[in-house]
This record gives structure tokens, C-alpha cells and sequence, in this order.
């Protein structure tokens, strides 16, 4: 879980996970203004809190990693702020446990998510970007802007998900490097809950992300063709298997559950 000022919606989330469905939880704060880090802990979360706010794809960073270190074969991240259904994690998870996928994307464009109460603008520009990518990628994504995804251990190492951006735009860029590196892909349907206590960027980000979205897409096509390269794609898989928790960084602290008696 990457976390920022959660709050308000970390336990109702927290409550929403199906029993049984994972083996740990762990949940990064990025230097949060209110209760959340301590509420993760209360909750006997694994939690990790940034000493500097590092952004949505620094948090991200830190949650891969940790949960690598932790020896994860398959690893969801699903925001805390109950926009997206937890409840779905095992229809997530099941097409990698099965070596069918190496991704999985939750798609709110399965469903209706204008139902869920999705803004008219960021259903358009979804859809916009969406249409794009797919023709630049070759790809039949129902949609490449979800924050919900599951992916194998094996797909996490294949990638330098450390070289990409600290801000939304790292979600993109992750698909792009998965793509490029020739993975497997499924999509399942989720529904929406868009509601004023649930974190959500407003238009100008929302713009913002999305030219960022189209840099990603050149950077795609010079890669592809040989015109440029870029050290977010590597020719040979970047990342060591790290069986071994390491110790955190300097900027992180990391409180773990207590052990309890069965």
C-alpha cells in the first residue's frame, strides 16, 4: 500500500482485504500529515515511513522493494484510499499463480466506472491516452491508468523500476518497461468508489500526467527504433534477487508487526 494521508480510509480498506488472501501486508508512508503511520501500525502492518515525502512513484519504489526483500512470488499494490475494491486481490493474483500472466491490471473500463462516480474529464482523457498507447504499443489494454495491478516476482525483477519517475507518472512508465521486456498480460474488471475522503488528483495534475504520459510514449519509440536509449530500459534484466531483508535505507524506518502466539 502507498500511502499519504490515508487516515480517514486506511482500516476501511484495511477491513475490505479477504482473510487468507495474503501472507503479509505492507504499507509505505511517504511522510504523511495525519495518523496514518500510526494507524498502519495499529493494524500490525508492515510499515515503512519516509523521513522526506519522495512522491507516488518514490512510495511505490520503497513497496517493490520491501516486499522483494520480503521474498514475495506475487506482490499487489492497491491504494489505501478505498477507490479500488480489495476484494478482487484473489481474482488478481490467480492468473499469475496459474503462469498465465506476469502482470495483471485492474480495469475499471471492464465495468462502468462512471457509475462509480469517475469525473467526466478523467473518463476522456483515460480513454484519450488509453486509445494512444495502445496504437504506439501495439497492445489491447481496456486501460493503462489503473493504480491497482498484481505482478510476479520474476516480472518486478525483469524491470528497473528504480530508474523512473518519483511522481504519477511512474505507473506508465512501469507499464512501458513491462511491455518492452515482453511480459505477460490479463486484465480483470473492479469497480470504482470515488468519494470526497478518497485521495484523487485534480485537473491540472491530471494534465500534467498526461503529457507526462505521451514523453513516455516517445521515449518508447526511440528506444524501439534505436534512435535513443534510456537507462529505465535495460537490454539484460537490472535487478539481483534479494532473498535476504536488507537494512532501510537512510531516509526510511520500518516498524514490523509484533509476533503473535497461535
Amino acid at each position: 500500500m502507498p500511502a499519504y494521508n490515508a487516515a480517514q480510509t486506511l482500516e476501511a480498506t484495511y477491513e475490505r482485504i479477504p482473510e487468507g488472501c495474503c501472507d503479509a501486508i505492507v504499507l509505505v508512508d511517504d511522510r504523511s500529515r495525519d495518523e496514518t503511520p500510526d494507524i498502519a501500525e495499529r493494524l500490525n502492518l508492515t510499515t515503512i515511513r519516509h523521513r522526506h515525502n519522495r512522491g507516488y512513484g518514490g512510495n511505490q519504489k520503497s513497496c517493490y522493494t520491501k516486499a522483494l526483500e520480503m521474498g514475495a512470488d506475487i506482490v499487489v499494490m492497491v491504494h489505501p484510499d478505498n477507490q479500488y475494491d480489495p476484494a478482487i486481490i484473489p481474482d488478481l493474483v490467480a492468473p499469475i499463480a496459474d503462469g498465465r500472466a506476469d502482470a495483471v491490471l485492474a480495469s475499471r473500463f471492464l465495468g462502468n466506472p462512471l457509475a462509480g462516480g469517475m469525473p467526466l474529464y478523467k473518463y476522456v482523457f483515460n480513454r484519450c491516452l488509453t486509445f494512444v498507447e495502445n496504437v504506439i504499443l501495439g497492445q489491447r489494454f481496456t486501460e493503462y491508468h489503473t493504480g491497482y495491478r498484481a505482478f510476479s516476482r520474476e516480472a518486478l525483477l525483469a524491470i528497473n523500476f528504480e530508474a523512473n519517475s518519483e511522481d504519477f507518472v511512474f505507473d506508465n512508465e512501469m507499464l512501458v518497461q513491462l511491455v518492452l521486456a515482453k511480459q505477460r498480460f490479463e486484465e480483470v474488471p473492479v469497480r470504482t468508489h470515488y468519494a470526497t475522503d478518497s485521495s484523487s488528483v485534480g485537473f491540472w495534475t491530471s494534465t500534467r500526467y498526461g503529457l507526462g504520459c505521451l514523453r513516455v510514449m516517445l521515449e518508447s519509440v526511440l528506444e524501439r527504433s534505436g534512435i535513443a536509449h534510456f537507462k529505465r530500459y535495460p537490454k539484460q534484466p537490472p535487478r539481483e534477487d534479494p532473498r535476504m531483508p536488507q537494512r532501510p535505507p537512510a531516509e526510511e524506518s520500518v516498524s514490523k508487526p509484533e509476533a503473535t502466539g497461535s
